[in-house]
């Protein structure tokens, strides 16, 4: 049962607690800006002495401006593949190269684009697409270069694959060992089977030293439902799918409501 007010419940634990932000419509809104108020939450947090990491499907190279902004140095990236603590890498999961090279020729045979992701840039696999066009500027990048090989030889940790809802069942069908998570209207984040913000997480706390009942998570989509069930306080953003806010634990205000700073008073983190 999703609850919108604090519990009083006593653990066993340190008071240091950790609590993860996706990015895109949990700390950015809908303008790709970080509200004031969420800005000042993350670091009175700091100043109490709780760890802080970010937990997004984006790429390191993507996530840097929010990173350092914030002065976050931990995160989990490409949704759970690439972990990375105090600035030190501790967890990558990269696909096999043949699963994207089987995923590549199906894709190209429906006309289908994708886009590769590993730590440093992303590749297309089609020299223009509208979709990817449409869904990378959302990101606020531009339309990646062309390289349908890129997979080829390096680690990719997620794909991005450019088609409408009723064309991806096909995917989820032939291609039972990947997971895919819609994003965007255009698009799905391909992952290796299994990879989730859940898995990276645990990889994170357990390193730290947290029990995941000391963990607390913001999240406003798809992608971050695993995550929201896994911490001990799972908290769905305002302007999350009904889907999301109904397994979290709590529910705050819209992103652009001051819903991280809302949300961090309602679980008693901030004062």
């Amino acid at each position: 049962m999703t609850l919108h007010v604090a519990e009083s419940r006593t653990f066993k634990t340190h008071s240091k607690k950790i609590i993860f932000f996706d990015i895109d419509g949990t700390l950015l809104d809908y303008r790709k800006r970080l509200p004031v108020s969420a800005k000042e939450a993350v670091h009175r947090l700091q100043e109490l002495g709780h760890e802080v990491a970010l937990a997004t499907g984006r790429s390191p190279f993507m996530l840097q401006r929010v990173a350092e902004e914030l002065r976050i140095d931990s995160y989990v990236g490409f949704n759970g593949q690439y972990v990375v603590m105090r600035g030190e890498r501790i967890y990558t999961n990269p696909f096999q190269e043949e699963e994207l090279g089987e995923l590549s020729l199906f894709a190209a045979s429906s006309g289908h684009p994708l886009v590769y992701l590993d730590e440093d840039s992303m590749r297309s696999s089609m020299m223009h697409h509208s979709y990817v066009e449409q869904c990378i500027a959302s990101l606020e990048y531009e339309h990646p270069e062309c390289d349908p090989e890129y997979y080829r030889g390096r680690p990719i940790y997620q794909t991005m694959l450019f088609c409408e809802e009723p064309e991806e069942l096909q995917y989820r069908e032939r291609f039972t060992g990947l997971d895919f998570v819609r994003w965007h209207p255009f698009s799905l984040d391909v992952l290796p089977g299994g990879g989730s913000k859940a898995g990276g997480i645990a990889q994170l706390i357990r390193r730290m030293g947290f029990e995941p009942e000391e963990a607390y998570a913001f999240g406003d989509n798809l992608n971050d439902m695993e995550m929201l069930q896994y911490v001990g306080h799972g908290i769905a953003m305002g302007n999350a799918p009904d889907c999301v806010k109904q397994i979290a634990r709590y529910v705050t205000a819209d992103v652009d409501r001051h819903g991280i700073a809302s949300g961090l008073r309602m679980v008693g983190l901030l004062p």
